[in-house]
């Protein structure tokens, strides 16, 4: 090892989630020899290359860029095992193979969007709200054969405000991250932290997020409906027919109806079904943007849309 108290730190993430804990081991003076981020893709009308978040922040601190394409490249992992790096840290990257996960000394560490061993897999923090949960958080684990099954090492736990969407927990989550992140180097650098083994029965599952699994389930009581559209905003978006409904709420007046519509009553916008009705507060049509309800309101010549 570099240091009992300064491990050297290969770091590896994508979005904008995984740069605060980045800039965290940057500003505590860890010496990170390289980030692994993904390759630079095609984006927007111009098709232009864009970086990630990640790379952004390394290149503007000077640090040593790889975006391999195969993480089990000979090339790359002869590259990684190069670097003697005592310790890997990955923060919302992708599913790393045995080679790279089992090299540094100190093991590869994850920084995950849940309380573990609840909502493993690619969404947690968009199925937490999905399901109404009163609370969320964030776990850091070492990495084994299977994914985010690992032995927990830290955890910090976060209420869930009513009306919160995926976009505002996302965002009060990923400032908790340095301080974890830090923690836990601290701690596995020390010796003071050990893992502590998962109860599988206890786990749940948070599927990537499709087309199937982002349309309105009318199926939903008033409540979990609610939810699931507050879950998916700001991606990907609750759909249904010509529209993606961005923000909901509860209402006192409940007019079900035998298909779906949008109705307008009191100056405010009502998706009502067979189960009853939410308020929508916010709605994107198709080809426009997102728009509050007054605006949409203003644009309908009727009271009442099916869908």
């Amino acid at each position: 090892m570099s240091s009992t108290d300064k491990p050297r730190i290969v770091y590896m993430g994508t979005p904008e989630f995984a740069v605060p804990p980045l800039e965290a081991l940057i500003n505590a003076g860890y010496d990170i020899p390289a980030v692994i981020t993904v390759a630079d893709k095609p984006a927007g009308r111009g098709r232009k290359l864009r970086e990630s978040a990640v790379k952004e922040c390394a290149v503007k601190n000077g640090l040593e860029v790889l975006q391999p394409t195969n993480l089990k490249d000979e090339g790359f992992v002869n590259e990684l095992r190069s670097l003697h790096a005592d310790l890997f840290i990955v923060v919302a990257f992708r599913m790393l193979p045995e080679v790279v996960w089992a090299m540094p000394p100190m093991g590869t560490f994850n920084l995950h969007g849940s309380l573990l061993p609840k909502y493993r897999g690619a969404a947690p923090i968009h199925w937490a709200i999905i399901n109404g949960d009163k609370k969320s958080g964030l776990t850091t684990f070492l990495l084994d054969k299977k994914i985010d099954t690992g032995g927990t090492l830290l955890q910090v736990e976060h209420p869930i405000a009513q009306g919160m969407t995926t976009g505002q927990l996302h965002d009060e989550l990923m400032a908790l991250g340095p301080d974890l992140v830090l923690r836990t180097v601290k701690g596995l650098a020390s010796g003071s932290l050990s893992p502590v083994a998962q109860d599988d029965q206890l786990a749940t599952h948070a599927p990537k997020l499709n087309k199937e699994n982002s349309r309105i389930d009318f199926s939903k009581a008033p409540h979990a409906l609610v939810q699931q559209i507050l879950g998916l905003n700001p991606f990907p978006g609750a759909y249904y027919g010509d529209f993606k409904f961005m923000k909901a709420q509860l209402s006192e007046r409940q007019n079900a109806s035998n298909s779906p519509e949008l109705v307008v009553s009191d100056k405010k916008l009502y998706l009502d079904y067979e189960l009853g009705s939410v308020e929508i507060t916010e709605i994107k049509p198709n080809g426009k943007k997102n728009m509050d309800a007054k605006s949409f309101i203003n644009g309908l010549k009727v009271a009442v849309l099916p869908l």
